[in-house]
């Protein structure tokens, strides 16, 4: 099975700063790391980074580092109790972008030893970092080989990724104007990207549409309504016919693009996220678009992207009119939004789209409609579902804004850095685009940021019952 690595950009830059201290010499440090046990890969999501200190090493040369490992006991101890797993990393300043007969020689007496101190069989990994801050590493599987890490990737203001094997050099017909815009090597990180697209209708169409039509390697979709009438408007490829027969939106868009024909692989789940199997599905990507209009679908696909180290653009639209009088029904705001949010960075909580109390309200509407009502009605709560006008033209504007978002991500093509971009807003009726930044991280789920499999799923209590041994 392939395992991958996850960093944050703080973890990252941390990381560096301590294993290249200007000297010339190795340095090394411990990554405790959170996991998504998968079906279709395994993902290492790094919790905390314990660097080793200079003077904690007996040797620090250009070419080797040594340290005892009585300096890791407690954070094999720490570990084991959180149920994490262990990096070890080390720097090569010389720019050796292998490892070294030194290296192989350690790994093989201690990461068994690692492993042989849990009792599991989680991955354990070995790391290097280069001067330029690229890195790779491996991991001991249950039979104590040692196996290339399939990528370490870095989630930021910029997605960093580093990938063990070479890419297929060969660039299909298809995809030669883009290949021509942003370069071949976005080409290739595009088809080795894994997608999560939550919410496959007004938005969500869209953007499907332009991610396999992209080249994008895998999408996971996740929607468990049907095609209706009253959507057919806003779903590309879906005709009345698929309304007659009853499918279901991701089934229809799955077929749409295996029509195409461009090697996307699909996988789809006719759900919605609040169920245990979408969760660790998503969870197994490499970046998610939530394109859902729940404040709850929301905030659970916060906590979701902060457990498992996702970044996470999230779309929205809006049409405001004016609700009574003279002027009653007149369109005063065509708005649509684009947040780019990075874990460990700031949210929509922390940048006020919605509260907490507001997720409890809608928490309570999804779970017992009778008793939101109630409240509604006695004033304990705010808000009532009130149907939004959609435009297909607006949404596939936003969806646009929302794969640019990804590509300038992936390939930073912009003026300004993409740390300005946090949020991007238009409003079609006065012709206006705002963008912000939001740098200060958020205090509700910062907390969470790499803590993976959790008991329960992502330590909510809907996911109670869903506890694996």
């Amino acid at each position: 099975m392939e395992v991958t690595l996850t960093l944050t950009d703080v973890q990252h830059s941390r990381l560096k700063s301590h294993l290249f201290p200007n000297d010339g010499n190795e340095a090394s440090a411990i990554i405790l790391c959170g996991r998504c046990a998968g079906d279709r890969r395994h993902r290492l999501v790094a919790r905390e980074v314990h660097p080793i200190s200079y003077r904690q090493c007996s040797t620090r040369t250009p070419t080797q580092v040594t340290w005892s490992t009585d300096v890791i006991v407690s954070l094999l101890e720490r570990a084991e109790s959180q149920g994490w797993t262990v990096a070890k990393i080390h720097s090569h300043p010389n720019g050796a972008a292998r490892f070294s007969t030194t290296d192989d020689k350690s790994d093989r007496e201690l990461m068994p030893a690692i492993r042989g101190w849990f009792d599991d069989d989680f991955f354990h990994s070995s790391l290097v970092m280069l001067p330029t801050g690229e890195m790779f590493g491996r991991y001991i599987d249950i039979d104590d080989n040692l196996v290339p890490l399939a990528h370490i990737n870095v989630v930021g203001d910029d997605l960093l990724f580093w990938y063990a094997e070479p890419f297929d050099d060969t660039i299909p017909e298809f995809v030669a104007s883009h290949t021509q815009a942003l370069g071949e090597g976005t080409y290739e990180r595009i088809r080795r990207l894994s997608i999560g697209v939550i919410g496959c209708s007004g938005t969500g169409s869209p953007v499907i549409e332009q991610l396999a039509r992209l080249g994008v390697g895998e999408l996971v979709l996740i929607d468990g309504d049907f095609v209706e009438d009253r959507n057919i408007n806003r779903i590309l490829n879906a005709t009345m016919n698929d309304v007659q027969d009853g499918r279901h939106k991701v089934d229809v868009l799955s077929d749409a693009i295996s029509r195409i024909g461009i090697g996307t692989h699909v996988f789809q789940l006719n759900t919605d996220l609040w169920k245990p199997q979408a969760v660790r599905a998503v969870a197994q990507c490499d970046l998610i678009f939530g394109c859902v209009d729940t404040v709850d679908g929301r905030f659970l696909l916060s906590t979701l992207a902060s457990h498992y180290m996702l970044p996470y653009i999230d779309l929205g639209v809006r049409i405001h009119a004016v609700p009574d009088g003279e002027h009653k029904g007149n369109i005063q705001a065509i708005c649509g939004s684009v947040h780019y949010l990075k874990p460990g960075g700031s949210s929509l909580i922390s940048r006020g789209v919605f509260t907490l109390e507001e997720v409890a309200a809608a928490g309570l509407a999804r779970n017992d409609p009778v008793a939101h009502a109630r409240q509604v009605k006695d004033g304990y709560v705010t808000g009532v579902p009130i149907a939004r006008p959609a435009v297909i033209s607006l949404n596939m504007n936003i969806a646009s804004l929302g794969v640019h978002e990804l590509l300038a991500r992936l390939h930073p093509f912009r003026d300004n850095p993409n740390s300005a971009y946090d949020h991007i807003q238009i409003d079609l009726a006065d012709m206006t685009v705002h963008f912000d930044s939001y740098p200060d991280p958020c205090p509700v789920f910062n907390m969470d940021v790499g803590k993976g499999d959790a008991k329960p799923l992502l330590g909510m209590l809907e996911f109670s019952e869903d506890i694996t041994e």
